[in-house]
């Protein structure tokens, strides 16, 4: 697969400054929907549609099986992260950052899902022996899979889990797992600074630690796993360690260089755009992320060091910060775009915070390059848009009072359906939330981004799947992207504010706003009640005001979540969706102090969505 550099790509932008106007006549034409809006009837038997819709879900996934398999367990990249047996020996060189035993991923929000019994490590963390052709052909190494961000979970009455396939992991904390990283080549290295001296100590370190521990377990690593049609026994085992004895100096080399430059380069950019949050921002801020992601920080450092380039440096960071929370992926074809009746733009969709990444495929081609690899399995981001597309969400699990959420559907209709409309691409800056998120793809990241996209996947781009070769960049909803490329980010003008995303599954959602800065449904309605500070990442769920359990001194779940503070920094303001606006020609009641008997049936009814 091909390399993303975005600050190649920005330097570029840089020279052809010129290109912007003929840029900006292409994208998305945003506009709300017209006609009587569409809203979703209460069920008179609420128990029967919660099972019919877990059925629904379930039998989507059976279907698109393969697919979802490698949304969940694959790895983003075959050649980036961490080599697969570093990563297993983690627990046990340092034990004070990892804990001990198989779980020592959990330190990051990674947990073992009772749906894949067996696996050597926890559902969010895939190795490219399952995906790669020939399975001994490479050490393996370990990377995200798209379930790190999209595989949550609830905890239920009776303490078992509900899982949400396609929603967000409130306890992942990719910041907190590449600190750790670093804390631990740091313990191992000492107060050594030569590179050189490092590596061979890091790697003399790791090399008797797996000795140490296959001596005792000739399936520490693997687990002697099975998966699909692939077995990691004792045989594959030994056959990787050899593979990593013989490359480990240079692979552990690199390993240290990569997460180091990775982490310190995030020091900097906190530093930037986060005073007075930078101890949140440096041990991560588990369920959010920071929209530019990891490999824009590395390509800004990168120029930095190429004296060439180094007047562009700065044209590869973002004007403004850009902390968000993970998004819910499921029903992507409620966001998804149109085509004009030409079809020479996608109108009316979207799909993110702002919508400024149209196309289904980019999309997920960018969720790739965030997390901050460069060589990423386009493969997966193409099976995550087949599975995503018509993916029902996780059904509310708990009861409903359906006599109030019939009153609440009728304040619905009146006062949120117009704007949270299937396929609304417009965006809105006019409800006062902070405007960072929408600011972070500028001219020269836009430009940047278009070109590192198609790079990685255009037209022609060809990867294997099903038992064929296949384009997954060639076409959008039958029409060819052959000359479009345009497509891959739409210009800054026409995603200067947020989306009003279709609310399905708004329950698990929680907490609200695009910087998860609001705990409940409650809050959000009666802003004056808003909480500065709260909880977050807990895993119980407040029925009464609809979110995750949230108070700061709740004793259930004490040791789970932690303290976000609202006004650390205006990424993380709670402000905003708080009074009512004006929106042609109709007021619409987003303030609901005045009235919580309205906001109490309101929510009643957004739980059944």
């Amino acid at each position: 697969m091909k390399k993303l550099v975005v600050g190649v790509g920005v330097v570029a932008a840089a020279a052809g400054v010129f290109l912007y106007s003929a840029y900006g006549g292409f994208g998305c034409e945003l506009s709300a929907p017209t006609g009587t809006p569409i809203v979703n009837a209460v069920p008179d038997d609420w128990a029967a549609h919660k099972q019919a819709k877990m059925a629904a879900r379930d039998a989507h996934i059976a279907k698109h099986q393969t697919a979802y398999n490698r949304f969940a367990d694959f790895a983003e990249s075959e050649t980036d992260g961490i080599p697969y047996i570093i990563l297993k020996l983690l627990p046990a060189v340092a034990p004070e950052y990892w804990g001990e035993g198989d779980n020592f991923l959990s330190v990051m929000g990674l947990f073992f899902d009772e749906r894949l019994p067996g696996a050597p490590v926890p559902r969010g963390m895939g190795f490219s022996g399952l995906s790669r052709v020939n399975p001994v052909g490479n050490i393996d190494y370990a990377s995200f899979s798209c379930g790190a961000c999209h595989i949550g979970r609830v905890r239920l009455d009776d303490n078992s889990f509900y899982y949400l396939d396609g929603g967000a992991n409130s306890e992942f904390n990719v910041v907190g797992y590449r600190k750790r990283l670093v804390q631990t080549i740091d313990k191992i290295a000492g107060a050594e600074t030569d590179p050189a001296k490092r590596a061979n100590l890091v790697t003399q370190k790791i090399l008797a630690t797996l000795d140490q521990v296959h001596a005792a377990n000739p399936n520490y690593f693997y687990k002697d796993f099975a998966y699909e049609d692939r077995k990691f026994d004792a045989a594959y085992e030994q056959a990787q360690i050899d593979l990593f004895k013989k490359t480990a100096s240079a692979t552990v080399a690199q390993f240290i260089k990569h997460h180091e430059n990775e982490y310190h380069g995030w020091e900097k950019f906190v530093d930037k755009y986060y005073p007075g949050a930078q101890t949140q921002l440096l041990d991560g801020l588990p369920g959010m992320e920071d929209a530019i992601g990891f490999n824009t920080v590395k390509a800004n450092a990168n120029l930095k060091l190429n004296p060439l380039t180094k007047p562009f440096a700065s044209l590869a960071l973002p004007p403004s910060h850009g902390v968000t929370d993970i998004m819910m992926v499921w029903e992507q074809n409620t966001h998804d775009p149109l085509w004009n009746e030409d079809k020479t733009q996608v109108i009316n969709g979207g799909g993110q915070w702002t919508g400024h990444i149209p196309l289904p495929i980019y999309k997920n081609i960018a969720a790739q390059l965030t997390i901050g690899y460069e060589n990423v399995d386009v493969r997966v981001s193409a099976f995550a848009e087949e599975v995503l597309d018509k993916m029902p969400a996780a059904v509310y699990p708990f009861d409903v009072d359906v006599a109030l959420a019939k009153k609440g559907q009728a304040l619905f209709a009146e006062n949120c359906a117009a704007c949270h409309q299937p396929h609304n691409g417009k965006v809105y800056n006019n409800l006062g939330t902070d405007m960072g998120r929408a600011e972070i793809a500028g001219l020269f990241v836009t430009l940047g981004a278009v070109s590192g996209f198609t790079d990685v996947c255009d037209a022609s781009t060809v990867v294997h799947m099903y038992g064929k070769d296949v384009k997954p960049c060639a076409e959008y909803k039958g029409v060819s992207l052959k000359g479009k490329k345009s497509l891959a980010m739409t210009p800054p003008k026409q995603h200067d504010g947020y989306n009003a995303l279709p609310l399905v599954g708004l329950w698990a959602q929680a907490p609200y706003l695009h910087n998860g800065s609001v705990p409940t449904l409650y809050h959000l309605l009666v802003p004056n009640e808003r909480p500065a500070v709260f909880v977050k990442s807990r895993l119980g769920y407040d029925k009464k005001l609809i979110g995750f359990a949230w108070e700061m001194d709740g004793a259930k779940d004490r040791n789970e979540g932690y303290v976000f503070d609202t006004r650390l920094t205006p990424g993380m303001s709670n402000k905003g969706h708080d009074k009512d606006i004006q929106q042609d020609g109709k007021t619409f009641k987003l303030n609901w102090a005045d009235d919580k008997e309205g906001a109490a049936a309101i929510i009643e009814y957004l739980k059944t969505l």
